[in-house]
């Protein structure tokens, strides 16, 4: 183990395979189902605060997460993905569309059963610093996690010390507060308070976004390593695509609000069905002169979800060469282009034969 300036016991990166090693759940084994989520925000304005306009900040979301696989959720800053993350965790509660765990429905449980999804299911967020309370040290934060979902009665203290250990830290970091921290370290506290409770499922949003590149390698490393040693899984949200292309099984691109490409990460990578996802591809530096591709450059300002765009979201941008007044009036549906392949553009290529596995 080489140690590293982030902390005392961190593992570095050995190159971009250490970051990556792509896990393979079991097939059909579902843990989270999602059926046409969709939320809308009122917007308020005059005298009388009346509702003047809706937010459609999600709209028909459908996927599935499988045990111990991660699924990246990826897409520009306002394409919803932060809200179907808290949507998933029933931090917000849905317009229309549901959500199963473990094939329970979560707009079905009460108060405790909820209480208890709580401790199954954990959020990682993209700010640690703002997400640790400034006047509590690391075990604080901690042990006040393991005190309300009553874990750990008498051995508080050993628990603490556990999961510190588990992301890198030592005991000694309990006993300090988060402004004594880098920020790496600060994120391991964060995902030593998730992981306290023993959770099966963590979303994790924009967990590395603020985070020196060297030391997002090293969280990526120690999330990979968490995964495959507690056969965690994982909903991973960022605006990266290349830090989504490395955690990824299988990778959702989303674009105001919907869902515009669904495949396992490596077909999504090699060959995107969407114009959206080639545009968000080409702005990926590749080290690799072999897989250098032609810059797509979108127009245009991405659409307001108070007034999106009719028909295909993204046709105000879009610089298929074949677009044309279909894309006007056609919300293209998220359907099969090759097997396992889904993407919502009427333009895309379907592959002869290709249906869902």
């Amino acid at each position: 183990m080489t140690r590293t300036p982030d902390h005392p016991g961190a593992m570095a990166s050995s190159g971009p395979s250490a970051v990556g090693g792509r896990r393979s759940a079991v097939e059909n084994d579902v843990l989270v189902d999602v059926r046409g989520l969709t939320k809308h925000f009122p917007v308020g304005g005059g005298l009388f605060r009346r509702t003047s306009g809706l937010v459609r900040a999600v709209e028909g979301v459908s996927f599935q997460v499988r045990r111990g696989e991660t699924l990246g959720l990826v897409g520009e800053s306002g394409s919803g993905k932060t809200t179907t993350g808290r949507l998933v965790l029933r931090l917000l509660e849905p317009t229309a569309g549901t959500v199963r765990f473990a094939g329970r429905d979560l707009a079905e449980l009460d108060a405790e059963e909820l209480r208890r999804l709580r401790r199954r299911a954990q959020l990682v967020f993209q700010d640690p610093y703002g997400s640790l309370n400034p006047r509590m040290t690391a075990g604080d934060a901690i042990r006040e996690v393991l005190r309300v979902h009553g874990l750990a009665r008498g051995r508080e203290g050993r628990r603490i010390d556990e999961v510190l250990r588990l992301v890198g830290l030592g005991p000694e970091h309990a006993r300090r507060h988060p402004h004594e921290f880098s920020g790496g370290q600060r994120q391991r506290v964060r995902i030593a308070r998730a992981l306290a409770v023993e959770p099966e499922f963590i979303v994790c949003d924009e967990p590395v976004s603020a985070l020196d590149v060297s030391v997002q390698a090293q969280v990526l490393n120690l999330l990979h390593e968490l995964q495959n040693r507690l056969g965690l899984t994982y909903l991973f949200i960022a605006h990266d695509l290349s830090v989504i292309e490395h955690v990824s099984d299988r990778i959702a691109v989303m674009y105001l609000g919907r869902i515009v490409e669904l495949a396992p990460a490596d077909a999504v990578i090699r060959a995107p069905r969407h114009p959206y996802t080639k545009a968000l591809l080409s702005a990926v530096p590749s080290p690799d002169p072999g897989r250098r591709r032609e810059r797509v450059v979108l127009s245009g300002e991405v659409p307001s979800p108070i007034r999106p765009p009719p028909g295909c979201p993204f046709h105000p941008r879009c610089p298929h060469p074949a677009k044309d007044e279909a894309c006007t009036g056609t919300v293209p549906p998220l359907e099969v282009k090759a097997q396992g392949h889904r993407a919502a553009c009427l333009k895309a290529p379907r592959r002869e034969g290709a249906n869902e596995p």
